[in-house]
């Protein structure tokens, strides 16, 4: 388990599980928080021990949104350079989750409100709980319901019309909709979400290192690819790329000698 005051952070083997743990504040995001979150999406592009996290939240809640109370704590700085400050820090770390080579599967029960939302948006594949419920609570609180990569996300993963609806109103999305829109790929009874997302991790290590970071890369950079000529440009480097590793010839050899591959990472 990792030191840190406000996630908790548990290897097994090549799959880290990142646990929001501020449960009495439904896991709201805290400065700390934000900051503990962002040197840990940050390291992991240097560590090759680590092919899939899986981010969840401790208690009632997956993520409550922005901690409000503490927004409203003095310091010694104006409102507009604390929220510049916040602001851009959470942007950038929505980045870095993006272009991590490991894929993040988040796994989402309670609230996922605001930046909780976005956190879900962030990721690439999300498991949900009955219990789930999301919404972008930014509009709710006198701000614009874009924020934090959803008009981004959003339209892409479930397409204008229901991503206008959502940002718009501010209105909850529960789990059973969110099923049918495709914004997750299965609901699980709670108790059952950390062994959903371990089983699909699992699948995702079962494959190789260099396949499955450049697959997440290649999602990313199509989803705004300027047509099929781009995205087959993309495509074609990376499998050109991945057939030059030992790892590619790995996987014929064991494929022609029926055994599974032991990827190397090389």
């Amino acid at each position: 388990m990792s030191g840190h005051a406000n996630i908790i952070v548990e290897a097994q083997s090549a799959i880290e599980i990142v646990t929001l743990n501020r449960p009495e504040a439904l896991n709201a995001l805290s400065e700390a928080m934000v900051g503990e979150l962002y040197d840990y999406v940050a390291g992991l592009r240097e560590r090759q021990d680590v092919r899939v996290v899986i981010l969840r939240g401790a208690g009632r809640a997956f993520c409550a949104g922005l901690d409000i109370k503490e927004t409203r704590e003095p310091r010694n700085e104006t409102q507009f350079q604390r929220s510049w400050r916040g602001q851009t820090r959470l942007g950038e770390w929505m980045k870095l989750m993006r272009t991590a080579p490991q894929p993040f599967i988040a796994l989402g029960h309670g609230a996922a409100c605001g930046g909780g939302f976005s956190l879900l948006l962030a990721s690439d594949v999300r498991i949900g709980a009955p219990s789930l419920r999301m919404n972008a609570a930014y509009i709710k609180i006198g701000l614009g319901g874009a924020d934090l990569g959803s008009s981004y996300f959003l339209p892409r993963l479930v397409g204008a019309s229901l991503a206008a609806e959502l940002l718009l109103t501010g209105r909850f999305l529960h789990a059973d909709r969110a099923l049918r829109a495709g914004l997750l790929s299965d609901v699980v009874a709670e108790e059952a979400l950390l062994d959903a997302g371990l089983a699909m991790a699992n699948e995702m290590v079962a494959n190789s290192p260099y396949g499955l970071a450049l697959t997440k890369q290649a999602l990313n950079l199509n989803i705004d690819a300027a047509g099929i000529d781009a995205a087959l440009a993309i495509e074609d480097r990376q499998q050109v790329m991945l057939s030059a590793t030992e790892d590619f010839h790995e996987a014929i050899t064991a494929f022609v000698e029926k055994r599974p591959p032991a990827y190397r990472g090389r």
